[in-house]
């Protein structure tokens, strides 16, 4: 009788394991602090205050969540470590019809990155311009450094779909290298700097209202006025070795952090 006791106290609490969230386990410092994340992203959260920035957005281990066009995956990687059931993470990765060599090759090295890693069970992947998600089912939708590179119709595109995908209270977290104010459209997309007052106005045009602005990711050193634009600067460097001490010692971008959301 007593065996049979301790059996059944014993399953008991193997069913409230379980069944209780993992609140501590996969908290937004745990994740971030995770032996799981790549030595060479760890040394860009002095740049990019993933801890922060993630807090600012107000982001919650429990919600939906879509990040727009990742790349390689360097705040997938926090993400993916963060947010587990109910919640879940989407991947609106380059579309996998896309016309662009270079394109293909991102989309189909990030879905081996993703499948060849169970910390990513919980992360899917669609197209960019798809409509991202069912109307009214998501959270929260953030992108990090993109905005520049759909100036034109493809902009609009990912904001309405952004916003008719959107819960109402809905967070749109944008994170953009800044522009000088009234820099024109055609420097923005040579050179990667984006105004402020454009992303707020087109984020505005498409239903979304911009909640607060922060310096979290601010980069006085960043004088914005080089050979290659953006890319001069790290992790990208496009000189090469040339000055490469003197961008290294400038650090990455100024950036403009902003929350807005469909109200």
């Amino acid at each position: 009788m007593k065996n049979y006791r301790t059996y059944t106290y014993l399953s008991f609490l193997n069913i409230i394991f379980f069944l209780t969230p993992f609140t501590s386990a996969h908290s937004l410092e745990d994740a971030i602090n995770s032996q799981d994340r790549s030595p060479k992203n760890v040394a860009r959260d002095q740049y990019r205050n993933p801890y922060k920035t993630l807090s600012f957005f107000e982001i919650k281990q429990d919600m939906k969540v879509v990040e727009l066009s990742p790349g390689s995956g360097w705040y997938t990687e926090i993400l993916a470590n963060y947010i587990h059931s109910p919640g879940m993470l989407t991947a609106a990765h380059f579309d996998k019809n896309s016309d662009r060599d270079f394109y293909i090759r991102m989309r189909n090295n990030f879905e081996k990155k993703i499948n060849e890693n169970p910390m990513y069970k919980n992360v899917s992947i669609v197209d960019l311009s798809s409509k991202l998600a069912d109307r009214e089912t998501l959270d929260a939708v953030l992108t990090f450094r993109n905005l520049h590179n759909w100036i034109g119709p493809q902009i609009d595109i990912i904001l309405s779909n952004a916003h008719n995908a959107l819960k109402k209270g809905g967070v749109l977290g944008v994170v953009e290298h800044r522009a000088d104010p009234g820099t024109s459209l055609e420097e923005m997309k040579k050179t990667g700097y984006v105004t402020e007052a454009y992303a707020i106005e087109t984020a505005k045009k498409h239903g979304f209202t911009l909640i607060s602005k922060s310096e979290i990711n601010a980069n006085p050193k960043d004088t914005k006025n080089y050979p290659r634009g953006v890319w001069t600067l790290p992790p990208v460097l496009r000189l090469k070795e040339q000055d490469k001490e003197k961008y290294l010692n400038i650090g990455e971008s100024d950036r403009m952090t902003l929350l807005f959301k469909k109200l």
